[in-house]
């Protein structure tokens, strides 16, 4: 089949897992414990490669040649773009998780709607085909489970689809992660990551960090070490490290199917970090998007509407962004998501 450009929009999985001997740290490592070659041989089946890597005392980030993948003792993240038949690593995963004592706890599917759906591959041309992928792929023990296709009223092609399944009625993870898709970048900006002439003859590292530089990715989160990566000829990827929080963004700059995603996990009550709305001021500045969507997930904290709405006056106040369209939905064992949809006030 004809594409007509690349698919920009990430497939993103999450599993969480708990040593099955809870009594002793036997095993402070877990999962990051796993070998390259098996990590690798998990990436072969979906369909992507490593480009880059970096890790810190928390965990390992990968830059794939499909998105991202972060790794922690007890929580594996992978999104990959494109094609990429991702659904195809959670077996792999739950069976090397158990190699290491560690036993499978949540799961988290989700996605946005794909610019090019008839260009997936099976089962990623129907949610529900989907889901039933993921359930046949999962042990009985997670038996809290939900699927949900959040369908914003003022755009019902951009809708925001989960999955989850939990062993656990109610969610112990501290994490809330904010999921940003954008679509329509401004041309100016999105010619930040083509490869330049100059560039031709250096490597991607150094292109990509000239990337970083020049669309101002560096400014996001100064505290994060960044570990980029530029496509040939256009495309950038690159994971931030910062303690225990990832950050992750990913373009595809060709006009027309023009797309960027940013993503990161943060406790909305640590000490001593940004609040959330002025990060996603900056990063959704990068781009001038035409279209913006946000999926945030609150896992083991309680949702909180202030910084729903702190979000929306902040993007309109700095932006010239209105939120359109706010769903919520809740989910056993896995928190509950918030899915708003902006654009610009003109429209």
């Amino acid at each position: 089949m004809s594409v007509p450009g690349f698919e920009g929009f990430e497939k993103r999985l999450e599993l969480r897992f708990f040593d099955d001997d809870s009594s002793v740290t036997s095993n402070p490592m877990g999962l990051r414990l796993i070998d390259f070659e098996s990590l690798d041989q998990v990436l072969n089946e979906v369909q992507c490669t490593v480009v880059s890597a970096v890790a810190n005392r928390s965990f390992d980030a990968y830059v794939l040649s499909e998105s991202s993948l972060f790794v922690y003792p007890t929580k594996i993240i992978i999104k990959t773009c494109g094609t990429t038949q991702l659904l195809k690593s959670i077996r792999p995963l739950i069976h090397l998780a158990r190699n290491l004592g560690l036993t499978l706890r949540a799961c988290r599917y989700s996605r946005g709607s794909f610019i090019f759906p008839k260009a997936q591959p099976f089962p990623y041309t129907s949610f529900k085909d989907e889901v039933l992928v993921v359930e046949e792929s999962l042990p009985k023990s997670l038996c809290y489970r939900k699927a949900s296709v959040m369908t914003p009223s003022n755009n019902p092609s951009r809708a925001w689809h989960v999955f989850t399944a939990s062993a656990d009625v109610e969610s112990d993870e501290p994490v809330v992660v904010v999921e940003v898709c954008m679509t329509e970048l401004d041309r100016v900006n999105a010619q930040s990551f083509f490869k330049r002439k100059r560039d031709e003859k250096s490597n991607s590292d150094s292109a990509g960090k000239e990337m970083t530089r020049l669309s101002g990715i560096n400014n996001i989160n100064a505290n994060a070490f960044i570990c980029d990566f530029a496509f040939d000829p256009c495309g950038y990827s690159m994971n931030g490290v910062d303690g225990d929080r990832y950050s992750t963004i990913h373009v595809t700059p060709e006009d027309g199917f023009s797309y960027g995603s940013f993503e990161c996990g943060l406790s909305l009550y640590d000490d001593g970090h940004e609040d959330i709305s002025e990060v996603l001021s900056r990063a959704i500045d990068v781009f001038r998007p035409n279209d913006v969507s946000i999926a945030t997930t609150y896992g083991g904290e309680d949702y909180n509407h202030e910084v729903t709405k702190r979000v929306e006056r902040v993007l309109a106040k700095k932006l010239g962004l209105k939120c359109r369209s706010r769903l919520m939905d809740e989910f056993p064992g896995s928190g509950t998501v918030v899915y708003q949809s902006f654009t610009p006030r003109r429209k």
